[in-house]
């Protein structure tokens, strides 16, 4: 793999039956781990890193954020991250999709823990120092149980503390543009289903139409509610979506222009250029020259 080329890590990629959960104190993993953490990269698997103490930067897709005591950073699946040369104390949490869902349905965890959205302009909460110790609490007990392997229940007693983690985190953490989003509500729900299968078809589905089609509703109906819930239409959801991969391939891969187009699904990359120039305001050669 060239330098180029973003380097993806995996959880227990081919061991399904180990645990599929890891904790670590944040400054000695980032100390062991700096020739990795500094680099861009992405995961297959979810990623919790909470800043107890400290200062610097942490770059999220594209976009650098000051870290701040008592800040958590909620990275998902496939989103492009790296952390600066400071060690910065706290904790990180790795954990697969299969751990987070439990034993109950994905949309509902998912609504539960309104945390894990990529498409959010901000992927970090901040908590308040008098909210902090439960947190701290539920963490101290997460390392304690990681101690104990053989210890009847460990695998669920982990989940509980982890689905816990996010609900304190949830409850008490302080985010901005983010609209909160509940399980009784069929927009919500509609929403999370849309956003779940824009995650699985961009790269092939372009139309509202088409995702209309496949939730069973009429375009109106899920453009009310996108315009509801994140005050956009589902047409610059599916376009910020694209753009957010393009540039992702532009500038940590050596696909050249067309074959960005190709993978993202245009047939006419002269047609992906001037899609790209539209909402960037610079072609993707200009892009990639400008990110080098």
């Amino acid at each position: 793999m060239s330098e180029l080329e973003i380097q993806k890590y995996h959880l227990h990629k081919d061991e399904p039956d180990k645990l599929q959960f890891e904790i670590f104190p944040l400054k000695e993993y980032l100390i062991q781990k700096a020739h990795n953490t500094q680099k861009p990269h992405v995961h297959s698997f979810y990623q919790v890193v909470w800043f107890m103490k400290g200062t610097g930067k942490h770059y999220v897709d594209f976009n650098e954020y000051d870290i701040k005591d008592n800040s958590l950073f909620f990275i998902s699946k496939g989103q492009i991250h790296h952390f600066d040369d400071n060690y910065q104390e706290g904790c990180i949490l790795h954990f697969n999709e299969s751990f987070m869902a439990y034993n109950e349905n994905f949309t509902d965890v998912f609504l539960k823990h309104n945390i894990f959205h990529s498409f959010e302009k901000e992927p970090v909460f901040r908590i308040k120092e008098s909210d902090s110790n439960e947190l701290h609490n539920i963490v101290n007990q997460i390392q304690t149980e990681m101690w104990t392997p053989n210890q009847f229940a460990h695998s669920d007693y982990l989940k509980v503390l982890l689905h816990l983690f996010l609900i304190v985190t949830q409850r008490f953490g302080i985010r901005n543009n983010c609209s909160a989003l509940t399980m009784n509500n069929p927009s919500h729900i509609l929403f999370v289903n849309f956003r779940k299968l824009l995650e699985e078809n961009f790269h092939k589905i372009h139309t509202v139409a088409e995702y209309a089609g496949l939730l069973n509703v009429s375009t109106k109906t899920l453009t009310n509610c996108t315009k509801e819930i994140s005050h956009q239409t589902p047409l610059e959801i599916i376009n910020e979506r694209l753009i957010l991969e393009a540039k992702r391939l532009l500038s940590y891969s050596e696909r050249n222009v067309n074959e960005v187009a190709f993978e993202l699904g245009f047939e006419d990359p002269s047609y992906f250029v001037k899609f790209f120039k539209r909402h960037v305001k610079m072609s993707p050669r200009e892009f990639k020259v400008n990110i080098a």
